[in-house]
């Protein structure tokens, strides 16, 4: 190998490099026998070049040629030609040339296989993972891949040269659940003791502005044990920084300033900063979510007063019980089928609606569906929605977190199908001003809607305990095309508050200190005002590179069950080990089959 060491990409060679002679390594990607002259298509993680091997080569050259299959892996001497005119291949980098073989070595072979490693693969995804390797040669997964240490090199670059120090945090931590299960690790020193993988560095951040960083961030990994539901991953990782003395101004300047140095340095890309603000309410009634997609419009209205005026009895009730009711024109639509109707209905009962209520707007006005019991106020509701002949009208009568989700649900569905979104464009806002708390039903207690050292606005400061349920955190979330990029807040710096807020969500003095006394115990000591967030790197490269999945830009990702096809975890240990750590295992009877 060492005098066939590589003098050249395959994705680098072009006519000014004519006449010279190159050793290339790489993969075998295609090869074929044309009356005799064989071509290879060598490729690596730069590019293909093509690789001749003549009709008046050598025997030996020839039967080493015939030899080669998919994906082994060789090394090439040859010199480098310009192709013929009718040979050229514009969509190349490198389409302009060949190299003209003189000397092939096969440095390894190739099994049969598993799936073709081209772009138009349709391997399935469990394939996919179990031969992960195989998968990531594809040029498509080489791209994102690239675009992700593109991606945190360019926030490296930002925040260091705006005065942020990278400073790590412990892997193996005390465990303080944050919502999610936490993954334990055993201690053998320790018997029965167990660390935990961070769900995220929030406490230790916290400590480092105690200790006068003012300015810190990580490319930090997060462990979650969270059961397997859409599209998660049981690690993932995160831009954290957090900041001393600061407000959510200065939090939204610095973000702001980093994502568009990263689009820009990344994609070539421009964003609009300063981002569109928007309160948590005002895009639940305008959107129906808290991570609205801005890419397209569809607002929705609320129409309580116009429908309480109808003949519509289950609206009035909804309104009687102080529900709402939402409504949103698909322009266009009149023509929509009744099966497209139950499909925008089924997205909309999955968030709660008990159904979609619906009317045309006709030549003579609104027809189908329920229109006959807006028929007295026709005129009136057609012009406050601003809805027109061939529109469609959708509405969605219930509490009003249902009402908003559950029409916002169909909006997107409608955003989708009726192709209202332009691909390659990214549209940013932050969400602000948060419940801090949410009820929970089933046990009966407030909860920290984000986390319990979020500081709440100071206009309700005096009043905290009287109505949790009405107090506005010093919240926001980051938003981009519709995905949640970022969670942030102001921090609780003063003791007294966090008292208050652990009695107001249940926690006793005892288990505040046992869970957060370290905490809590830095708290003493003269701690900033403080504040961060912390972006999520797999979800960002996502958007970036216009995938659907986090899995498609993570190097070695698990399935949607936490597992990992190809080094089959998590798997059994030793009894010793477990020996080793004092612990015996209490599996779960399996069930009988029937």
């Amino acid at each position: 190998m060492e005098n066939m060491k590589r003098t050249a990409t395959c994705g680098e060679l072009n006519s000014s490099r004519v006449g010279e002679t190159v050793t290339l390594n790489g993969w075998v990607h295609r090869n074929r026998d044309h009356g005799g002259i064989l071509f290879i298509n060598l490729r690596d993680r730069y590019g293909i070049t093509q690789v001749v091997i003549d009709e008046d080569a050598s025997a030996p050259l020839k039967e080493k040629a015939k030899e080669l299959k998919f994906e082994y892996c060789i090394a090439v001497v040859g010199i480098v030609r310009r192709r013929p005119d009718e040979m050229v291949n514009k969509d190349m980098n490198t389409g302009e040339i060949e190299v003209a073989a003189s000397q092939i070595e096969i440095l390894t072979k190739c099994d049969v296989l598993p799936f073709m490693i081209d772009e138009k693969s349709d391997a399935k995804e469990d394939l996919r993972l179990k031969y992960r390797y195989l998968d990531l040669r594809s040029f498509s997964m080489q791209r994102k891949i690239r675009l992700r240490t593109d991606v945190t090199f360019a926030a490296r670059e930002f925040l260091i040269g705006k005065g942020f120090m990278e400073i790590e945090t412990p892997t193996m931590i005390k465990s303080t659940p944050e919502g999610a299960r936490d993954f334990l690790v055993p201690s053998r020193i320790h018997a029965g003791k167990f660390y935990a993988l961070p769900q995220s560095p929030q406490l230790y951040k916290q400590i480092l502005m105690v200790s006068g960083f003012d300015r810190y961030f990580q490319i930090a990994h997060c462990f979650r044990d969270e059961d397997a539901r859409g599209d998660r991953q049981p690690e993932h990782t995160q831009i954290d920084m957090e900041m001393s003395f600061v407000s959510k101004d200065d939090v939204f300047e610095v973000v702001e300033g980093m994502m568009s140095h990263i689009f820009d340095k990344t994609l070539g890309v421009k964003l609009e900063i300063p981002f569109q603000r928007l309160p948590y309410d005002d895009a639940l009634n305008r959107f129906g979510s808290d991570k609205p997609d801005l890419r397209f419009g569809l607002e929705m209205k609320t129409v309580d007063e116009l429908a309480s005026k109808s003949g519509f009895n289950a609206f009035k009730s909804v309104i009687a019980e102080g529900g709402c009711v939402k409504a949103l024109v698909a322009s266009g639509c009149a023509g929509y089928s009744r099966k497209q109707i139950s499909e925008l209905e089924d997205a909309a009962k999955v968030y709660g609606a008990k159904g979609l209520a619906w009317m045309k707007v006709g030549e003579s006005g609104i027809e189908g569906g329920v229109s006959k019991f807006f028929d007295g106020i026709a005129d009136e509701l057609l012009a406050s929605l601003e809805a027109q002949e061939g529109d469609l009208i959708l509405m969605v009568g219930d509490k009003w977190n249902v009402a908003c989700t559950s029409l916002g649900a169909v909006r997107s569905k409608l955003g989708k199908d009726l192709g209202l979104i332009e691909a390659g464009t990214f549209r940013f806002c932050w969400i602000v001003d948060f419940p801090l708390f949410e009820y929970n039903e089933e046990e009966q207690r407030w909860e920290a809607a984000h986390h319990m050292f979020t500081m709440p606005q100071e206009q309700y400061l005096d009043t905290l305990e009287e109505n949790p349920g009405a107090v506005k955190g010093d919240l926001y979330d980051l938003v981009c095309n519709g995905f949640e990029l970022a969670s942030g807040s102001i921090r609780i710096h003063d003791p007294e508050i966090q008292k208050r807020i652990f009695n107001i969500v249940g926690f006793s003095s005892e288990e505040a200190e046992n869970r957060f006394g370290f905490l809590l115990n830095a708290f003493r000591y003269g701690p900033p005002p403080h504040g961060g967030i912390a972006p999520g790197l797999d979800r960002l490269v996502m958007i970036m590179a216009g995938e659907n999945s986090i899995k498609e830009v993570i190097a070695f990702p698990k399935n949607n069950q936490a597992y990992s096809p190809m080094d089959d975890s998590p798997s059994l240990v030793d009894e010793d080990q477990l020996k080793m750590l004092h612990i015996k295992l209490d599996m779960p009877e399996k069930e009988e089959e029937s």
